[in-house]
């Protein structure tokens, strides 16, 4: 008892370290999710997703063309480019 498991503690690091790089808290809780908690596939997914949003695309669409392109950068850029 009182005993957090080793996935949560492994979880809060993982966003610990996204939340230190800048990220919000919303979007690192959501990227993680999103990615079955692999925090490498997280990190990828906002800082493209901020790369863009750097650009001028807007938020929402960048996220599904994320996940449709499996984070695949140049992928990700032409579908954005395309809509």
């Amino acid at each position: 008892p009182g005993c957090l498991p080793l996935q949560f503690v492994s979880y809060l690091g993982a966003c610990d370290r996204l939340l230190k790089q800048g990220y919000e808290e919303g979007q690192v809780e959501e990227a993680m999710e999103m990615f079955q908690y692999s925090e490498k596939k997280a990190a990828e997914f906002l800082r493209l997703l901020a790369q863009f949003n750097d650009m001028g695309f807007q938020q929402n669409e960048i996220k599904e063309v994320l996940l449709l392109c499996g984070n695949q950068r140049e992928r990700a850029l032409e579908e954005l480019v395309m809509k």
